[in-house]
């Protein structure tokens, strides 16, 4: 990944003349002055291991896997939100792990923890790097230093049980590396988190990930089977059978977990063959209170589609605003519903038709397949956009909760109103846009695109709206986070969200399993 935007560079797509007039006109929205840094300009704060440390890691990982260069601490400085992004443009000195550590085995990472319990140094377990939430950032917490422990090398396909439809995955696999080794066998995940194309096996069992697919594969926690877990205060199996009735879970405490409780190297998962078909089908609906009792409809009714989203009204027309079309057919008002459908032929076609009959009586008008392919193709690409907002002096990021149907509408405008007023009394006017992608038979998930205009300091400005925001969630129903876990953003609310003696039992579990607090300080636990 880029170390000062989203992804691949070679993707990155700059903002036409026409979208740039149209974000001056609507937002107030102008270039901003100077250039940004380049990597060599990048000012970071000094490492502050000594040379006895490194050698004392690299004792345990070997030479070539440790490394205090700035080349090295600069892409694992944090992850990327907005904020991380627009610190990465500063020419002010920057935080960045004190060293980076790739160890290979679980024995090397207990041998770390040990090292780094005994010398106080923080570790922030690392994957992909694409945490929105701060869950990265290097917190040191009162602890001499701190090292990013990077699990790209525990890349492997462990063990495939193809009768059990089970799968082993090392937790540096990422998205794409783990379908690809899946798929040699005629098998797939089906996780597909706008993230996917960077994001880690093991990022997503931390950060209790969900994909676009969730609507038919489920939620990443949903998928997991089993784990391995290595704390410093010994290594956890977790997961001996499909169901059981031994107690709590003692999964669920490291799904989740955020590299606070311990350093997750290899996940077993449920799979399925590669579908045979797919079938896409796209819909519009006159107001988005109808396509929400719309889809609804079809999660409680259980038709089984492996998609199925909407757009409310604000964010279907920025999208024809900036496509000048939605896939090859125009959509004037309304909301955009996104349907599709994966399985055998038989399976497909009657989950699409029962799914259909739904969407009709709800007053759905179909759009055929394009505008649902087209949003399938271009479906990890909207943080590219985001980069080509932030250079031409746009505010623009994204937040997420969920809520009961019942919920939905209360939850979804008092959201929108605490962004906005925030936004408006730090001097720009804002679009805020909202789509339903994850839904359950009791409720669903509302995921928040904000745009504005970078006014002052715009860290500042977007933490100001970020925490009216939370605000609101908390006192209207919502769940501070739906699939971008709690890092340090959401922290200050997790209190209102598990109530203080939850905060008191996640910590007795902190103290059981990290006893020196090493692991992951300032993310997670209140």
């Amino acid at each position: 990944m880029a170390w000062n935007a989203w992804g691949d560079p070679a993707l990155a797509k700059p903002l036409s003349a026409d979208i740039r007039s149209l974000l001056e006109q609507l937002l107030g929205v102008s270039p901003q002055e100077g250039a940004a840094p380049t990597a060599d300009e990048v000012r970071l704060r000094p490492s502050s291991l000594a040379a006895e440390d490194l050698a004392a890691l690299a004792a345990i990982v070997g030479d070539g896997h440790v490394s205090a260069a700035d080349a090295d601490r600069l892409p694992r400085a944090g992850g990327k939100s907005t904020p991380d992004l627009l610190r990465r443009r500063s020419r002010a000195e920057q935080d960045a792990p004190d060293a980076v550590v790739l160890p290979g085995t679980e024995d090397e990472i207990a041998a770390v923890l040990a090292l780094c319990g005994e010398r106080r140094i923080a570790v922030v377990p690392f994957g992909g790097g694409t945490s929105v939430v701060g869950g990265l950032d290097p917190v040191r917490g009162g602890f001499a230093a701190v090292v990013s422990l990077d699990l790209r090398r525990f890349d492997t396909l462990t063990e495939l049980d193809e009768v059990s439809g089970e799968a082993t995955l090392g937790a540096g696999l990422t998205g794409p590396r783990a379908e690809e080794l899946l798929a040699e066998r005629g098998f797939e995940l089906g996780h597909y988190p706008q993230s996917f194309r960077f994001a880690t096996i093991g990022g997503f069992a931390a950060t209790r990930s969900s994909g676009q697919d969730s609507a038919g594969h489920g939620r990443f926690d949903d998928m997991v089977r089993g784990l391995r877990v290595v704390t410093p205060a010994g290594v956890l199996d977790l997961g001996r059978g499909p169901a059981s009735a031994a107690g709590p879970d003692l999964r669920q405490l490291f799904i989740g977990s955020e590299g606070a409780l311990g350093v997750i190297t290899a996940v077993r998962l449920r799979v399925h063959p590669v579908p045979a078909v797919k079938v896409h089908e796209a819909w519009n609906f006159p107001d988005f209170a109808t396509g929400a009792a719309a889809l609804r409809a079809v999660e409680q009714q259980g038709t089984g589609p492996t998609v199925l989203r909407l757009s409310d009204e604000t964010e279907t027309g920025v999208n024809l605003a900036m496509t000048s079309k939605i896939g090859g057919g125009q959509v004037a008002t309304g909301c955009l519903a996104v349907t599709v459908f994966e399985g055998t032929t038989e399976q497909t076609a009657a989950r699409h038709r029962l799914t259909r009959e739904l969407l009709l009586a709800a007053g759905g008008t179909s759009l055929g397949e394009e505008p649902a392919r087209a949003w399938e193709h271009g479906r990890f690409d909207a943080p590219y956009l985001r980069d080509a907002l932030l250079d031409c002096g746009a505010l623009c990021e994204t937040l997420e909760t969920a809520t009961s149907w019942a919920n939905l509408e209360r939850l979804k405008g008092a959201v929108t109103e605490a962004l906005q007023n925030a936004l408006q009394a730090g001097g720009t006017t804002s679009l805020v846009m909202c789509h339903i992608s994850h839904v359950y038979p009791t409720g669903a998930s509302l995921y928040f695109t904000v745009l504005g205009a970078q006014k002052g300091e715009p860290i500042e400005q977007w933490a100001a709206a970020k925490a009216a925001a939370c605000d609101a969630i908390m006192a209207n129903g919502g769940t501070i986070t739906h699939h971008h876990a709690v890092g340090t953003d959401h922290r200050p609310w997790m209190p209102q969200e598990i109530g203080e003696l939850g905060a008191a039992v996640l910590r007795a579990v902190k103290g059981a399993v990290d006893p020196a607090g090493i692991l992951n300080p300032g993310k997670l636990i209140p």
